[in-house]
């Protein structure tokens, strides 16, 4: 079979370079005995490295062309090839409920919902690595107090630890994207609970980022203004966040907060909401 054209709509970029090919595959090796799920594999460039390693390996891929082309050069793999939107999957499935790392060359344009879903299968990934656009690793990656630290930044944060490892450069992909990559590798911290409602701590922190340069007092009071309407049309009592509002957090951005400060906040809004 010939090789496999880049599709645009999928955000495919087929990393030509053997050897970083090779130095992400052993990204996964910071989480050893436990199996890999490969997202996006396009024509096993990571892959060939990936199948050699001592532990069960599966892949997912929505493109046919991709799919048929795994199934002929990676004939070991057949029962490993899953041909699927990873975004659709139940991860649970994956390995009958075992832990997995996962890790790929993800598609630009669905990184942050490749993480958002991690996030949402974290018992289940214990370490998550990869190549993505450079601009969303130092968002992934970044301290509070840096321009690039936000939503991502927060949400990951909360329950991983985060590495930046390496910068990859445009000339190694076909065809060569218009930023430069870089591989990152999450870790799972310790943490087992956030000590807040964690629903609602992902509800502060998506809105307060909404609008980064207003201080929290400001980006804050469309979720609460949120939550009361909710509250009428539950038949109770509207909550007079004013007393709350006049906290010295609240005169700080969002940006300068760090996850255990969210967390602080949202049980304060907790406390208030009762």
């Amino acid at each position: 079979m010939k090789t496999v054209k880049p599709k645009k709509f999928l955000g495919q970029h087929f990393l030509t370079d053997l050897s970083i090919a090779s130095a992400i595959a052993d990204t996964v090796d910071a989480c050893p005995d436990i199996p890999v799920l490969e997202v996006g594999p396009g024509m096993g460039v990571m892959t060939q490295y990936l199948v050699k390693k001592p532990r069960t390996l599966k892949v997912v891929e929505i493109d046919f062309e991709s799919v048929a082309y795994l199934r002929e050069h990676f004939p070991a793999l057949e029962e490993g090839i899953i041909e699927d939107d990873f975004l659709k999957m139940h991860l649970d499935r994956t390995f009958d409920g075992q832990p997995f790392v996962l890790t790929g060359n993800y598609p630009y344009n669905i990184s942050s919902q490749i993480f958002f879903k991690m996030l949402d299968n974290k018992n289940l990934i214990p370490c998550c690595t990869g190549m993505i656009q450079k601009e969303v690793a130092e968002r992934i990656t970044a301290n509070p107090g840096c321009k690039a630290y936000g939503i991502l930044s927060v949400l990951i944060q909360a329950w991983y630890d985060v590495e930046y490892l390496f910068t990859v450069h445009e000339h190694v992909f076909n065809p060569p994207p218009k930023v430069k990559s870089a591989v990152i590798r999450m870790t799972r911290n310790d943490v087992k609970e956030l000590g807040c409602d964690e629903v609602l701590f992902k509800r502060v922190v998506k809105t307060t980022f909404n609008q980064r340069r207003k201080t929290l007092r400001n980006n804050i009071r469309p979720l609460l203004a949120d939550l009361n309407n909710q509250r009428q049309q539950a038949g109770e009592a509207q909550v007079d966040f004013t007393e709350m509002l006049s906290a010295d957090i609240f005169n700080q951005r969002p940006e300068q907060l760090s996850v255990q400060q969210f967390v602080e906040i949202t049980n304060l809004l907790a406390t208030k909401l009762g």
